[in-house]
C-alpha cells in the first residue's frame, strides 16, 4: 500500500491549519475535572461537538444487568460512574470502504495533593511545547485528535466513505465497563483505533487487570494493654507480604510468554489505598486495603481471582491470629483479561505505512503493562484494535503532560488512516 502523496500533503496542511483550534479545544476539555462520577460535563461537551459536526449522536447509560451477564464485565459498586456514553455516527452516502471505531475515554484519575503540582492540575498550561494537566495525556489529547482528524478531512471537502463511530466513554480507569457497553449496544466495525498515549508506537500485547479489596478485623484494646489485643493494620501488612509472594510467583512465568518475555516485571501488585483504625491510642480494630494486580494475556480473570483467594486463604491458615480471623476479600473493579494484537492484519499494515510517511521511521510495537480499552475490540469484537497515540509523561502522576508536536503528528496519522482505511468521498450533498 502506498499513501497518496498529494492527499497526504493536503491532510498535513489541513491538520496544521486546524491545530490552534485543536489545542484550544483540548484545553477546554482538560478543564473539566472528570474524575470518576464527575464526567457528565465532559461528556456533554463532547456530545455538543459531535452534533456540531453533523454526526448522529447515540447517548446511553451503562446497563448494569448487561454488564453483569457478560464475562468481560467488571463489578459495579456505589462508586461506579453514572455518566452517559457518547457514540457519534458518520454514515457515508455510499458504503465503499471499511468501517472504523475511533474511541477514547474522558475519565481521569484523582490528582493527588495539588500542592505537589507545578501548576493547578485542571489549568491546562502550555510550557515549552507541552500541555500540562490531569488527563491532558491520558487521554484527552487523543480524544480530541480523533475529532480533529475527522475535521481535517472535512476542511478538504472530504468525508469517510464508510461508517465511522466516534466513541467517548467513561469507566476506563476503573472497570472498562464503558467500552464494553459500546460492544453490548451493538456497535461493530472492521477495525478500531484508540489513541492512548503510547509514545507514537503500537501496542502489540496488553496485560489484564484485577482490582480487589481485603479487610482485616483486629482486637481493639487500649494501647496500654497492646499485648492483649491484635492490631488489624499490622495484620494487613502480613497479608500484603503474602500477596507479594503471589506477585513474585506470577512474574516467574513471564519468560515463557512470547510478548512479555523482554519486559521487566510486567505483572505489578499495587497497594493503592489503605485505611484503618480510629484512634492513635487504640489498637486498631479494622483495616481495609485496595489493590491492583495484573495478569498475562491468555490468563482467565476467573482463574486469577481464584489464585488471589487461595493466597489469602493459605496465608490466614498459617497465621496465628488470621487463622481465626480471616480477611474478607472483595473484587471491586477491573476483572479484565489481556489481549494480543495478532501481527499481519491489513489495519496494522495501513497504519505502519502511514506512520512511516508521517514520522519518517518504522512503526515500533511494545507490550503494555497498563489496562487499555482496546481489549474490548480485540477480545469480544474480534477485530484489529490499534492502540496508537502521542507522547505523554507523568500520566497518573503529578505534572502530567502531553507533547503538542506529537499530538499534531498523531492527528495527521489518524486522518490519513481514516482516508486509507475507510476511503473518502465528497462531503458535499
Amino acid at each position: 500500500m502506498a499513501v497518496d502523496r498529494k492527499l497526504r500533503d493536503k491532510i498535513n496542511k489541513s491538520v496544521a491549519d486546524g491545530f490552534a483550534d485543536q489545542v484550544t479545544f483540548t484545553q477546554d476539555l482538560v478543564r473539566f475535572p472528570s474524575t470518576r462520577r464527575n464526567e457528565h460535563t465532559a461528556q456533554d461537551f463532547m456530545a455538543r461537538a459531535m452534533r456540531e459536526r453533523g454526526l448522529d449522536l447515540d447517548r446511553f447509560h451503562i446497563d448494569h444487568g448487561a454488564i453483569a451477564r457478560h464475562p468481560g464485565g467488571s463489578p459495579i459498586s456505589a462508586q461506579h460512574s453514572q455518566a452517559p456514553i457518547n457514540v457519534g455516527i458518520h454514515r457515508p452516502r455510499a458504503e465503499t470502504g471499511r468501517s472504523l471505531i475511533l474511541q477514547g475515554h474522558v475519565d481521569v484519575v484523582p490528582t493527588g495533593p495539588e500542592d505537589m503540582w507545578s501548576t493547578p492540575p485542571f489549568d491546562p498550561v502550555i510550557k515549552n511545547g507541552w500541555m500540562h494537566g490531569r488527563g491532558a495525556g491520558d487521554m484527552k489529547a487523543g480524544v480530541v485528535a480523533n475529532l480533529f482528524a475527522f475535521d481535517a478531512l472535512r476542511r478538504l471537502g472530504l468525508q469517510p466513505a464508510a461508517t465511522l463511530y466516534m466513541q467517548t466513554v467513561v469507566e476506563e480507569e476503573s472497570t472498562g465497563n464503558g467500552a464494553l457497553m459500546t460492544h453490548l449496544r451493538g456497535y461493530r466495525a472492521d477495525a478500531a483505533l484508540v489513541p492512548e498515549p503510547m509514545g507514537e508506537s503500537l501496542t502489540r500485547a496488553n496485560v489484564g487487570v484485577l482490582w480487589f479489596q481485603f479487610e482485616v478485623r483486629g482486637r481493639p484494646v487500649h494501647v496500654a494493654h497492646m499485648g492483649e489485643g491484635a492490631n488489624a493494620i499490622d495484620a494487613a501488612y502480613r497479608v500484603v507480604g503474602g500477596l507479594r509472594e503471589l506477585e513474585k510467583k506470577w512474574n516467574e512465568t513471564v519468560p515463557e510468554n512470547q510478548w512479555f518475555a523482554e519486559t521487566d516485571h510486567p505483572l505489578n501488585l499495587n497497594v493503592g489505598r489503605i485505611e484503618g483504625g480510629d484512634w492513635a491510642s487504640s489498637v486498631p480494630a479494622w483495616c481495609r486495603v485496595d489493590c491492583r494486580i495484573s495478569i498475562l494475556p491468555g490468563t482467565a480473570a476467573e482463574d486469577a481471582m481464584r489464585e488471589v483467594e487461595a493466597c489469602l486463604s493459605d496465608l490466614a491458615r498459617a497465621d496465628p491470629f488470621l487463622a481465626n480471623n480471616p480477611p474478607t476479600l472483595t473484587f471491586n473493579g477491573f476483572t479484565a483479561e489481556g489481549y494480543v494484537l495478532a501481527p499481519g492484519s491489513d489495519a496494522e499494515a495501513v497504519l505502519a505505512e502511514i506512520h512511516q510517511q508521517v514520522m519518517g521511521k518504522p512503526l515500533e510495537t511494545h507490550a503494555a503493562t497498563a489496562y487499555l480499552d482496546s481489549r474490548v475490540y480485540a477480545l469480544y469484537d474480534g477485530i484489529p484494535a490499534l492502540n496508537y497515540g502521542p507522547l505523554a509523561e507523568s500520566i497518573h502522576g503529578v505534572d502530567e503532560r502531553v507533547e503538542l508536536a506529537s499530538v499534531q503528528r498523531i492527528t495527521e496519522a489518524i486522518a490519513l488512516f481514516i482516508a486509507e482505511w475507510c476511503g473518502v468521498e465528497s462531503a458535499e450533498e
